[in-house]
């Protein structure tokens, strides 16, 4: 197995450097996240760049992240945004939102970006009561136990013809297992298991392998 891990990470760099080639930003960015202790969670460039492309096929002018980190996902997305854009992303930590928002605004797209502080639940019942408008593309990247009570949320906050994204769903082959005790396995059976029986969704899966070892997302297009 650690042949196939290698040879992962080493076709991730030969289609990230011809794809999408150097990027002294996010290396930077990524370099900052470490150094301050966060954990290495982050997307890989090629996924950052599937996302941006997402944003960008689905012309997004709204995007909603659940789970902020050190901000490095929302860069990908928040600069393929069109002029007008707007991402808000959730986080719990006051300091990974803090570091986030330094890591944006070196990214020159802080003015895109609202990052609400806070348990997410919490911000998504605000964001409801606020009646906010819908939002195009919801990308759902936290802790997994909530994966469920999120989704219920994006399915009220994400208009018609949007999509939701939800990631780090394969978990190495773990969501095989029904037996888990694992409560981020768990949270993801149980999250898929909700996909599949929703009429008002049109979802798929895809399994990933690279630098970010084994893994994968679903994608649900909300039927109009």
């Amino acid at each position: 197995m650690q042949g196939e891990d290698q040879a992962w990470v080493a076709v991730d760099a030969y289609f990230a450097k011809r794809l999408i080639g150097k990027d002294p930003l996010r290396s930077e960015i990524l370099e900052t996240n470490a150094a301050q202790g966060l954990p290495p969670h982050d997307v890989s460039p090629l996924q950052g760049r599937f996302l941006s492309l997402l944003v960008k096929a689905t012309g997004a002018r709204r995007i909603l992240e659940i789970g902020t980190l050190g901000g490095v996902s929302a860069t990908w997305m928040a600069q393929a945004l069109p002029a007008g854009g707007q991402l808000i992303s959730l986080e719990v930590s006051p300091d990974y939102a803090a570091l986030a928002r330094q890591n944006l605004d070196r990214a020159g797209i802080g003015d895109r970006v609202q990052i609400l502080v806070g348990p997410a639940l919490e911000s998504l019942a605000r964001l409801a009561a606020d009646a906010c408008a819908a939002f195009d593309l919801v990308f759902i990247d936290a802790d997994k136990p909530n994966n469920p009570a999120y989704l219920d949320w994006a399915l009220k906050l994400t208009r018609p013809g949007g999509l939701i994204i939800g990631d780090n769903v394969v978990r190495g082959g773990a969501v095989l297992d029904p037996d888990s005790e694992d409560d981020r396995v768990r949270g993801v059976r149980t999250f898929t298991e909700r996909l599949g029986r929703e009429p008002r969704l049109f979802s798929t899966a895809l399994q990933t392998v690279g630098e970010k070892g084994w893994d994968g997302m679903t994608l649900s297009f909300v039927e109009p």
